[in-house]
């Protein structure tokens, strides 16, 4: 079992783990409150490519949670910081969302729909056949095939989206071409969230509602992970994996439940 207590850094799913869609879950603006009052480091890491730090925390304010935007880290983040370090200043046609767009123009990569080095795909509502049509033909082209993120579907309010990998998929089978993910469960973006935090994956805790992104990536990390069950996987898939959570609770309410029935008993 993990005290929470004693842990310095928490590193943290947004989708399905502190809201689904605009809807805020129950127990997570205790869980942040827990956070600020208690001095922890905590991260956002998120999957999710649409969005910037900067609308991420919009978002949480308009949910009544004041969290900075240094706060988040997010899979465009990651893809951007990736390509920039492999090729520099180069080309990319892009299928995605601001945050993503952003994060890419930040890192000194141009748009390009003619001879790009990369073709980039995030979650995003620009994505059509008439892109799909044009990312696939680029690709047989040469183009590299790059993914934000492996996610297959994402919870929403009322039921389950598209994510980035069943997005991908189309052109991956189109091209014979695998495309290469830069978000979670990539620990690529898992040692940058740590080095964010200032913190050893020993003294940190990932908490996140998917065993094939977060946990996973948590456990290669050597850091305790806990799965909560407000988002996409359940108790019983919790079972069809070969590494296990840590702990599994209902919702990152309870961590904060734990955390004080600890403190009480010390």
């Amino acid at each position: 079992m993990i005290d929470f207590n004693k842990k310095k850094g928490f590193i943290i799913d947004m989708d399905g783990v502190i809201y689904h869609g605009n809807r805020l879950l129950p127990g997570a603006a205790d869980f942040v409150k827990w956070l600020q009052e208690n001095g922890k480091q905590y991260l956002f890491l998120t999957n999710n490519s649409a969005k910037t730090p900067k609308e991420l925390r919009q978002k949480l304010l308009r949910m009544n949670l004041d969290v900075p935007e240094k706060n988040f880290y997010t899979s465009a983040l990651a893809t951007a910081s990736f390509i920039k370090e492999q090729a520099g200043e180069c080309s990319a046609y892009v299928i995605g969302e601001a945050g993503l767009l952003n994060a890419l123009y930040d890192a000194g990569i141009t748009m390009n729909d003619v001879n790009p080095e990369y073709v980039i795909v995030g979650e995003g509502m620009t994505y059509s056949y008439e892109t799909l049509t044009k990312a696939v033909n680029l690709v047989k082209g040469g183009a590299r095939l790059i993914g934000a993120n492996t996610d297959i579907s994402g919870p929403v309010e009322n039921g389950i989206a598209p994510g980035c990998g069943a997005l991908v998929a189309p052109i991956e089978i189109a091209t014979g071409k695998k495309a290469y993910f830069c978000g979670k469960p990539n620990p690529l973006m898992m040692r940058t969230g740590l080095r964010l935090l200032g913190c050893h994956s020993q003294e940190a805790v990932i908490v996140g509602d998917r065993m094939d992104t977060d946990i996973v990536a948590g456990t290669e990390s050597g850091a305790q992970t806990v799965l909560v069950l407000s988002g996409v996987s359940t108790a019983a898939t919790v079972r069809q994996y070969a590494y296990q959570p840590t702990e599994v609770l209902d919702g990152v309410g309870d961590i904060v439940k734990k955390a004080r029935k600890n403190r009480e008993k010390a």
